[in-house]
């Protein structure tokens, strides 16, 4: 008989499925197109309503997930997940509303973690279009399916992580010290050191050893049979949403561990990193044109790792100082404002054609 974890995961999955079916258009066989603003906007508000409607959902259903039907299963689940949260003993109803506004407030900081850190994935994404060339027109097509792979493989990551923090509770301490690590290297990385080479990125190698490679473009198709030996080749394009996948796994070394600071139960962690990824990759393109202004942003998502990496290490001392998870949200939200501010106030100062030839 299936848990109420895979029942729950199962609807879940169906209705993100469903909702990207209609953003990439399948129901209406629309065909590739360059997304416009006007489209762009709409998606991306659409994916943030959904993500905070999901909000509302925990607080008031989230024992759907787990099941919990009584105080002896709010325990168990409590004493795996968040047995920080304080229960009212002898009242089931009073102790369920404080773990799911618990649950909630975990997930939409989260949400917001992981929707912050991957804001990053914009400028790699640009990068990877122009590298190899592709046309705008399937930009949108390529997102889909490459983060639609990123989401499996996450789903692995995530799941195989709590597994390992709920067996060695001290790997907590190697992710927040690879979070400082990652903030520090971020904060000092000199603009160029991710510039992507085509021919010699790993996932280029790999592919075009164990697969047939078609060498030209074929419009819109990921897969083409040769006539005249019926042999099947990947396409160019199949490459970039395999690269594009790639490319957010990395992501998600960091992100993944900087969630597990906020929350331990892996079913937050993939809804917030579901809702985050597929939001970003709407907005793609609403912000693409205009990321290059927020010039404080990268120095703020370095700082903001390294916050999480030092929370993840000093964790048992902020617990017992009465450190919760709203103040990590305060804490996130005054990064980013202060981040995005600043960038608007301080703008870059434009180089002079001198400086420009040096």
């Amino acid at each position: 008989m299936f848990s109420y974890e895979t029942i729950f995961f199962a609807c879940f999955s169906v209705f993100v499925l469903v909702v990207m079916s209609l953003d990439l258009g399948v129901f209406s066989k629309q065909k590739s197109h360059i997304v416009s603003f006007k489209e762009a906007g709409t998606w991306s508000a659409v994916w943030v309503a959904l993500s905070i409607a999901f909000y509302f959902f925990l607080k008031n259903y989230g024992y759907l997930i787990h099941g919990i039907t009584d105080m002896a299963r709010l325990e168990e689940v409590r004493s795996l997940y968040a047995a920080h949260v304080a229960t009212v003993p002898g009242n089931f109803e009073a102790s369920l509303a404080l773990f799911q506004n618990n649950m909630a407030l975990e997930y939409i900081t989260g949400y917001l973690v992981e929707y912050s850190l991957s804001a990053d994935n914009i400028f790699v994404f640009i990068m990877i279009f122009a590298s190899f060339g592709v046309r705008e027109r399937y930009y949108k097509k390529i997102l889909v399916w490459g983060i639609l792979g990123a989401i499996v493989l996450r789903f692995v990551f995530i799941f195989v992580g709590s597994a390992l923090l709920q067996r060695f509770e001290w790997i907590i301490y190697i992710f927040g010290a690879f979070l400082v690590y990652t903030g520090l290297k971020l904060f000092f990385e000199k603009e160029g050191d991710d510039k992507i080479e085509p021919s010699n990125h790993p996932v280029v190698k790999i592919t075009a050893k164990y697969l047939n490679v078609y060498r030209r473009n074929v419009t819109d198709r990921f897969f083409v049979r040769r006539k005249t030996d019926n042999k099947l080749f990947v396409t160019p394009l199949f490459i970039v949403v395999i690269v594009v996948a790639f490319t957010d796994l990395i992501f998600a070394v960091d992100s993944i561990p900087a969630i597990f600071s906020i929350t331990k139960d892996p079913y937050i962690v993939f809804f917030s990193n579901v809702f985050a990824i597929m939001g970003l990759r709407s907005m793609f393109f609403f912000l693409s044109s205009i990321m290059s202004k927020f010039r404080f942003l990268k120095v703020g998502l370095a700082v903001l790792l390294t916050f999480i990496g030092l929370k993840m290490i000093l964790h048992h001392q902020l617990e017992e100082l009465g450190f919760e998870t709203i103040y990590s949200l305060y804490v996130i939200l005054t990064i980013l404002a202060v981040s995005v501010v600043a960038s608007w106030l301080i703008p870059e100062k434009k180089k002079t054609p001198e400086e420009l030839n040096v």
